[in-house]
């Protein structure tokens, strides 16, 4: 196992739902859907005192108003646990019955828990998959109307299952730390990479408040400003920030985590954001992200050449998602 991921507790499920309606029009962002429904039926389940957590962290979605208008404008929200929701990107809108939705469930840090799954997490979505509430039940959607055909647990490269065709292995019992089992995250390689292209809207802006996201979007820009631009540093940056949430207690900054390496691990962190820094952007179709959608940019971006030692880092960050909003999958990207 590559040491600089030692820490890193995390489960990865990977969910095939099947429609079972003759026709379910998908939401422009189906994970922000999936957390606002999902979260708020966790709560609705929960004992008071374990509810008052959901309820809190569902509060920036607002009391009032249909779940179509709370969706025009996806807040700063996230669950209380540590929850990444990335839903396959779609090539459409409309699914009619057998058909399948493929998306992911990110379970890090102290939250990577397949107790939490089978008890929490599961029950829901077994809930609404049949559900007639008419607070999700509007014309066309996919609450009530699918199965849950299959569940997967990644191991390394691959995935195993744990529920098929509907039955749930009771005696499957991923570990957090499989799925780091087998991956190479090797430095060496003969392809040369050199293009970036973001699977989900990213931002990689360093605030933390909803009141800055709005301000900076609320410019009107059609174009990202070159110093917003990621550059390899930027992203590198981004993945040490990121790596703070893995490490003990609470409230951990990028300089605990340089601090978390042995000297073997800085070192060569350090090699490679020096290495970074002298790699400038060659190209990029960045644009801004479709609206009613979390995140500001997405687009493509290319490099002279990415050297070696960068790609484990790059290859680690586009799993773990980084910048703000990942709960929804924001920051997420493939490199060829």
């Amino acid at each position: 196992m590559w040491p600089f991921i030692s820490p890193i507790n995390l489960i990865r499920y990977l969910f095939v739902w099947r429609v079972n309606g003759s026709l379910v029009w998908l939401p422009k962002c189906l994970s922000a859907e999936l957390s606002l429904v999902l979260g708020t039926m966790i709560a609705d389940r929960l004992p008071t005192r374990e509810a008052h957590h959901w309820r809190k962290a569902l509060a920036p979605w607002g009391e009032r108003g249909t779940l179509r208008d709370k969706l025009k404008t996806i807040p700063e929200a996230s669950w209380p646990i540590e929850a990444v929701l990335f839903v396959y990107p779609l090539t459409k809108r409309s699914y009619g019955q057998g058909e399948v939705i493929l998306w992911e469930l990110e379970l890090m840090g102290e939250s990577a828990d397949h107790g939490l799954f089978l008890e929490t997490l599961l029950p829901v979505m077994e809930e609404v998959a049949t559900t007639s509430d008419s607070r999700w039940r509007y014309q066309n959607s996919l609450w009530g109307r699918f199965d849950i055909h299959s569940v997967y647990v990644a191991r390394g490269a691959t995935w195993e299952p744990v529920v098929q065709e509907g039955k749930l292995d009771l005696r499957y019992r991923p570990t957090p730390t499989q799925w780091a089992e087998g991956l190479a995250f090797d430095a060496r390689s003969e392809h040369v990479f050199d293009r970036l292209t973001w699977l989900t809207p990213f931002d990689l802006s360093t605030g933390t408040g909803n009141g800055e996201r709005k301000a900076s979007t609320s410019r009107g820009k059609k174009e990202i400003p070159a110093g917003e631009v990621p550059t390899l540093q930027k992203i590198l940056e981004t993945l040490i920030a990121r790596m703070s949430l893995f490490l003990p207690g609470k409230h951990n900054t990028p300089d605990d985590v340089w601090n978390s390496l042995s000297t073997e691990e800085r070192s060569s962190l350090q090699a490679a954001m020096e290495q970074a820094a002298h790699i400038p952007v060659h190209h990029h179709d960045i644009r801004p992200a479709p609206k009613n959608w979390p995140g500001r940019w997405i687009g493509t971006q290319t490099f002279p050449s990415i050297p070696s030692p960068i790609i484990p880092y790059l290859e680690l960050a586009s799993i773990l998602h980084i910048g703000r909003q990942t709960h929804f999958g924001c920051g997420t990207f493939v490199i060829t």
